[in-house]
């Protein structure tokens, strides 16, 4: 089990990092899935053997509320369908925490039950916020889940410009599951997963 990290390198490097995504052109992405709500693309991931996702929907709301809904704390539990329990282990500053959660299975249980600890950073970006998160190899794995690692993820959203209620959400993903999976499986998951995450988080901005 590693040590927890000093936290303000970590940040600083995990924001450039996501930065660094934001700015991938257009001809490098893939699309994987659309819906009314999102458009999810995919291309090879750095990181790991898996893809890095990029997902993009525009979401009725002030971009503060959103963000809020998203990154660790009482909201995220109660509308994100995929999260089965959330701890907050550790916090460094009012932005920056340690936490430990667990995921439903998918795909029929095809995928079990995951456990992730990751390190979370909210910090401001243009007009808006990013809210960006990494695994970390701490605290002890509980039986009946397989240890799931996030490489650098992070979500941007920022308000339109003629219509600053609505908030340009911009997320990217790269989730290594672990365990024996097919990797079809997990790619068939991800971007359903992710269009599924604009719908639900819309359903619950409006209640």
């Amino acid at each position: 089990m590693d040590l927890l990290p000093n936290s303000a390198p970590l940040a600083t490097k995990l924001r450039n990092t996501l930065i660094r995504y934001h700015g991938i052109g257009e001809s490098e992405w893939r699309v994987a899935k659309r819906t009314k709500d999102a458009t999810v693309w995919r291309k090879p991931s750095e990181e790991f053997n898996g893809y890095l996702y990029k997902a993009q929907g525009v979401v009725e709301d002030v971009t503060n509320r959103i963000v809020d809904y998203i990154r660790p704390g009482p909201y995220r539990l109660d509308w994100d369908s995929l999260m089965t329990t959330m701890d907050i282990m550790e916090t460094f500053e009012e932005n920056c925490c340690v936490m430990r959660y667990t995921t439903a299975g998918q795909l029929w249980n095809i995928i079990a039950p995951r456990e992730f600890v990751d390190f979370s950073y909210t910090t401001s970006y243009e007009d808006g916020l990013l809210t960006c998160g990494i695994s970390l190899d701490y605290g002890e794995v509980r039986p009946n889940f397989v240890r799931g690692f996030n490489h650098p993820c992070g979500w941007f959203c920022v308000p339109l410009k003629d219509y600053p209620s609505h908030s340009l959400l911009t997320g990217y993903i790269q989730t290594e599951l672990r365990g024996m999976l097919p990797q079809s499986a997990v790619d068939t998951a991800m971007s359903s997963t992710l269009a599924n995450f604009y719908s639900d988080l819309k359903k619950a901005l409006k209640t």
